[in-house]
């Protein structure tokens, strides 16, 4: 059976964005970003923290170790931390795919972040609000302001969500091992 015959009724979806007849909903925090379940942000770094950064990546891979669902109740997919240098500026890139809308994922990260007494990498970028943990609109309007609008967006499963995507994975897993064991 081929892959496309597998996979019949969900099919892969490219989009070009923005689309001139879409109209854009607006949010809590202001308008919504269009369609996409995810955003990319870069910013610059504040000078002599470029090693501050890479070691969150350190504690985020600890967080996760010790408390696997630590970030469950933001959604996400995927994410992505890049740095890279332009000149002597270091700029930080984030692409973050989740499956809830750009409000709740920034009420849910301060929320989360507040909870677990761990402070947002963000702190490290130039501009970033100090009141974040207070203020859920200024971190919204920084991750705006340093967006970088995706003009094309494609996905292989588009619909799915984490939790669906886990769920059938656990299926699969049980199938198999019952199937093993009738052998």
């Amino acid at each position: 059976m081929s892959r496309t015959e597998d996979c019949a009724e969900i099919l892969p979806l490219a989009e070009a964005l923005p689309r001139p007849d879409e109209e854009v909903e607006t949010g809590i925090f202001g308008t919504r970003f269009p369609r996409s379940l995810g955003f990319t942000l870069i910013a610059k770094v504040i000078p002599g923290r470029e090693d501050v950064v890479r070691a969150y990546g350190t504690t985020i891979e600890n967080l996760i170790k010790e408390q696997p669902h630590a970030l469950a109740p933001l959604a996400l997919h995927f994410l992505r931390w890049a740095l890279f240098k332009d000149g002597d500026t270091t700029w930080f890139l984030y692409i973050g795919f989740f499956d809830t809308d750009f409000d709740k994922y920034i009420e849910d990260a301060v929320m989360l972040f507040k909870q677990a007494g761990i402070n947002t990498i963000f702190e490290q970028l130039e501009g970033f609000p100090a009141d974040w943990k207070e203020n859920p609109a200024a971190f919204a309007k920084f991750a705006r302001e340093h967006a970088a609008q995706p003009f094309m967006e494609y996905a292989e499963y588009p619909g799915v969500t984490g939790v669906e995507t886990v769920k059938a994975l656990n299926v699969k897993r049980a199938l198999s091992t019952m199937l093993d064991q009738m052998q």
